[in-house]
């Protein structure tokens, strides 16, 4: 059965990284956070209503990777030698933000969240959370919008309520990439087996 882990936080708090790092480490995928291109491809000068559409863009990605996973992992689980790819091999998925990060960010520009976005936090059901620190170093891209170490503490500590009043398993991540990396395999391998 998949197991979908999400990764969150604040941005440039190595989110992105985690997941890759992760995904290698477990031989499986990782599921991109589909803002960044939409972004990328439309522009910063985003409303209230490109929200919405990230957010049901996020969700289709999202469902596109857990297709493949659990399409390969039934491929698998019904040989006698499995021959999916290595990729594949493995039945955890890792996702780059969800729909609590599109709370936080509609909430935090625009004082108010899409109906849909939050019935979405209800119904969706995750595995575990990782919500990662604000101390690494911030890096600059033309994607990022919040450079100053206090308005990125305060987005963590929004994060960190929203974990500590829901019911999923969660950790907090913090230290130097590969102290993250450890922490998180401690974490996961603690509930997979």
């Amino acid at each position: 059965m998949l197991k979908k882990i999400v990764i969150i936080g604040p941005e440039s708090t190595g989110k992105s990284t985690l997941c890759e790092l992760l995904a290698q480490h477990y031989n499986t995928m990782w599921c991109p956070e589909f803002a960044r291109e939409y972004l990328l491809t439309n522009g910063t000068d985003y409303s209230f209503d490109d929200l919405l559409h990230i957010a049901r863009g996020q969700l289709a990605m999202e469902e596109e990777y857990s297709a493949m996973m659990n399409s390969q992992l039934s491929v698998g689980s019904k040989e006698k030698n499995d021959t999916a790819p290595a990729a594949y091999n493995s039945s955890l998925l890792f996702i780059d933000t969800d729909m609590y990060v599109m709370k936080v960010w509609c909430e935090f520009v625009f004082n108010k969240c899409h109906n849909w976005i939050l019935k979405q936090i209800a119904e969706r059901k995750y595995d575990l959370y990782l919500l990662c620190n604000t101390d690494v170093p911030w890096v600059k891209d033309e994607l990022r919008e919040y450079p100053d170490l206090e308005r990125r503490q305060q987005l963590f500590h929004i994060y960190k309520d929203l974990l500590v009043n829901q019911s999923t398993p969660w950790v907090e991540i913090s230290g130097t990439y590969e102290e993250r990396l450890r922490k998180a395999v401690t974490f996961i391998d603690s509930f997979i087996q």
